[in-house]
């Protein structure tokens, strides 16, 4: 094997180490489309595989400690995996750039004191209360 070879072999093999590496970012175990419902999930169920819990309990969570209300007092309207359209998973903020890239990730509608707070997640993003969300 002559040098230029070897150095070729060798780009190749760091770059299918690269490739691979970057096939779950999370750091978290794969998680397979067959692993979580694409439908609609009323009443709490919702996908697994999101560190420190569901994005459905990561929400409630979030928004129990917001509002300063029991768990309890917090409903699950709908909670649906989406693809938004770009890296404002749905919730783009005036004067703000994002990455023009499909994007997987859930909408989690929750309902406290009457009042409906809709969350999103998307790519490494966790939920997040979205104030203002793009109309659909």
């Amino acid at each position: 094997m002559t040098m230029r070879q070897f150095g070729t072999a060798a780009a190749s093999a760091a770059l299918m180490l690269a490739l691979v590496a970057c096939g779950n970012e999370s750091g978290g175990p794969a998680v397979s489309p067959s692993d979580s419902s694409s439908t609609p999930t009323p009443g709490g169920a919702a996908p697994t595989g999101t560190p420190g819990g569901t994005a459905v309990e990561q929400a409630t969570a979030d928004l129990v400690a917001k509002l300063g209300v029991q768990a309890t007092a917090v409903k699950v309207v709908s909670a649906e995996e989406i693809t938004w359209s770009d890296g404002s998973l749905g919730c783009p903020e005036p004067g703000m750039r994002y990455t023009q890239a499909l994007v997987n990730g859930m909408r989690i509608v929750l309902e406290a004191d009457g009042k409906r707070y809709e969350y999103h997640s998307g790519g490494a993003r966790p939920p997040f209360l979205c104030e203002n969300p793009q109309a659909r």
